[in-house]
């Protein structure tokens, strides 16, 4: 996974080249920059004039850092993560492909979180809404070691886009590349952690009345009793068929996340709690108090495509005070 000295000179070249562009071409306000992360891994910063930014490492597309116009942190990362491939980063925005938990034969949520990524410098269909704001095309195809342990080809294009009131949207597409006629199927999640005052002061709304998978319990299937969800305990439930909106309330700061997303008809929320937050290496034992995770997901009803067919979801993050 280490590429030569060769190579990582082309590829700084490239993105010299279409970083500058994007600049010149879609926006005079905002900027775009690769450098050198934790560990000397690459990570693309976007930034807007109004002082919001995000960070994304090549190595699992993998959102580390979203700020909004007074540079605070809205998403949270462990003190604790590990900066190490093949060692997945705990917290930000990890990707769940093309299994999502257990779900399959593969290694616990896939490996796309545990690749290295590439910038596509030459995107397609730049939106109008993309123009007004900045963004980074990354791109996934699976290696040959990939291949041996899940034998399907795909293109995996995620664009990270930061809107210029500084929205996160995240549009993937997984289209199938196979030539021999195979179909495959996968399950998917942005496994989203945000940064909260304290659970005990959390709601999360949109999905109350709905059933769900409680993940503690085998996987049963139960219905959610009330309108908002409040966290007292550990908690892993999947949510099925939810709404396209879902909110998170930090009543402390009296600040509202909205969670916007289309193509992802379920939701995880997941928070580890204190005994599980002891076993978990990459984890302090009390930052349970200060993150929530609610995922955009498709798990329920696994996704099929044949050769040539294309998968599109969508998220979007925001804020409200």
């Amino acid at each position: 996974m280490i590429a030569s000295s060769s190579c990582q000179i082309m590829r700084s070249l490239h993105f010299f080249i279409f970083f500058s562009a994007l600049i010149t071409t879609y926006s005079t306000s905002t900027a775009v920059e690769i450098t050198k992360g934790i560990n000397g891994l690459d990570k693309v910063i976007l930034r807007q004039t109004q002082g919001s930014g995000v960070e994304v490492y090549l190595y699992g597309a993998h959102v580390t850092s979203w700020k909004n116009g007074q540079g605070q942190e809205l998403l949270f990362v462990s003190s604790k993560a590990i900066f190490d491939p093949p060692k997945p980063i705990r917290g930000g925005i990890p990707i769940c492909f093309p299994q999502f938990s257990n779900l399959g034969t593969l290694q616990s949520h896939g490996f796309a979180r545990n690749r290295l990524w590439t910038v596509d410098n030459n995107p397609p269909n730049v939106t109008s809404e993309v123009a007004n704001g900045v963004f980074v095309d990354l791109l996934l195809k699976p290696t040959e070691e990939d291949l041996k342990i899940w034998p399907h080809r795909f293109e995996f294009r995620m664009r990270v886009t930061l809107g210029p009131t500084g929205d996160l949207m995240l549009a993937s597409s997984i289209k199938n590349t196979d030539a021999d006629g195979k179909l495959f199927t996968f399950t998917f999640a942005h496994h989203t952690y945000f940064s909260v005052s304290n659970i005990s002061g959390v709601e999360v709304k949109g999905l109350g009345k709905l059933d769900y998978l409680d993940n503690l319990k085998n996987r049963e299937r139960a219905t959610e009793v009330g309108d908002a969800i409040t966290i007292k305990s550990e908690f892993d439930r999947v949510y099925l068929s939810t709404p396209t909106e879902i909110s998170i309330l930090d009543q402390e700061k009296k600040r509202t996340f909205v969670v916007q997303k289309d193509g992802l008809p379920d939701a995880v929320v997941w928070n580890p709690w204190e005994a599980k937050a002891k076993t978990m290496a990459d984890f302090g034992e009390d930052e349970f108090k200060y993150m929530v995770c609610v995922e955009a997901a498709a798990i329920e009803k696994p996704i099929t495509l044949k050769p040539g067919e294309e998968w599109k979801g969508r998220l979007q993050l925001s804020t409200r005070l």
